[in-house]
């Protein structure tokens, strides 16, 4: 039945072949009943209509259906029912035109509900098949971003591990760090797939993280955080990447920024820059850096993490330390 809906729909749904083919039918079983008027008994004016009106309804559709059944139950009541050639009316004529409505109209019911029925098949197994190929898509994607966390992870590791062989002294302190880093890593998973989230915009995304890493760090109620973004939309692995970038970025102001200081403030802003490019700004008014230091040829864990997250995203960090810290990203859209 599916494939043989499929094979009428064209026809179904053009008014015009619609209404022609009704026309046509009815005019092709009139004909017919008039060749055979000869040939059959008296009392069946319907004969060559039933099947006219059952082919249109199932080929051409409900109202091409109706259309023909009219037309052929006018031209049945005025030529092959007595009187012949006049519109008369008894109780016979009115039984028999009362038992063709009911059987025509009994037929194009059907038809009509069977195609509906179709219908909503076929757009239900279309909704399946989007959401399977939906759920496919996003089950891929999640594998591939796990392990892309899971090399982040093992990179991260390897560094602590260069950290503790240099000073075995730091082993706890490397732990300690590792741990932190990686549940941070884990929260902002979770965050980008939570369906509540998935449709926020990216202000409010980055304005929940930064008060995520506030309360992490027990800074939430003396440290201000500001966001100011425009509207851009990042893919999901660009996103994740930015998300890990800023939040190093925030732990390291909350860590080395403000220590020994009863508050401060942190602003974060992102927006287009150059035609096809962003621009994230992250500044603090801590203590700043050092005038001797040098990011590209620090040796630090949180500078070599900033700065492999950087390049993971084609960008280019720079980093000032004069009346706070701030760090500027530079990457493509």
């Amino acid at each position: 039945m599916h494939s043989i809906a499929e094979t009428v729909k064209p026809i179904r749904n053009n008014a015009f072949f619609g209404y022609s083919i009704a026309v046509a039918a009815f005019a092709t079983a009139l004909l017919l009943r008039f060749v055979l008027q000869e040939v059959l008994p008296p009392g069946f004016p319907y004969l060559t209509f039933f099947p006219a009106v059952i082919l249109t309804a199932f080929i051409a559709g409900t109202r091409p259906g109706i259309l023909c059944a009219a037309l052929s139950g006018i031209a049945a009541w005025y030529y092959f029912i007595p009187p012949f050639g006049a519109f008369g009316m008894d109780i016979p004529t009115a039984f028999a035109l009362g038992f063709y409505t009911f059987i025509v109209g009994v037929d194009i019911a059907l038809f009509h509900f069977m195609f509906k029925a179709a219908d909503q098949l076929r757009s239900e197994r279309e909704v399946t098949a989007q959401l399977y190929e939906r759920q496919r898509t996003m089950f891929q994607e999640l594998q591939h971003r796990v392990a892309n966390n899971m090399s982040v992870v093992a990179a991260l590791l390897n560094m602590q591990k260069r950290k503790v062989i240099a000073d075995p002294a730091t082993a706890s302190s490397a732990l300690d760090e590792a741990a932190s880093r990686i549940g941070i890593m884990s929260s902002i998973h979770r965050r980008l797939y939570d369906p509540a989230s998935a449709e926020l915009p990216i202000r409010q995304y980055f304005d929940d993280l930064g008060t995520d890493l506030l309360r992490a760090a027990k800074k939430q109620a003396n440290v201000q955080f500001s966001v100011d973004t425009a509207a851009v939309k990042l893919d999901m692995d660009r996103l994740m990447t930015l998300s890990l970038l800023v939040s190093e970025l925030m732990t390291n102001s909350l860590k080395h920024g403000f220590a020994g200081r009863p508050g401060g403030n942190i602003w974060l802003s992102l927006h287009p820059v150059e035609g096809e490019k962003l621009e994230l700004i992250i500044r603090d008014d801590g203590h700043g850096l050092p005038a001797d230091f040098d990011p590209l040829s620090s040796n630090g864990l949180g500078t070599l993490i900033t700065q492999a997250l950087s390049q993971q995203l084609n960008g280019t960090l720079h980093i000032e330390g004069q009346g706070g810290t701030t760090a500027r990203l530079l990457f493509p859209r």
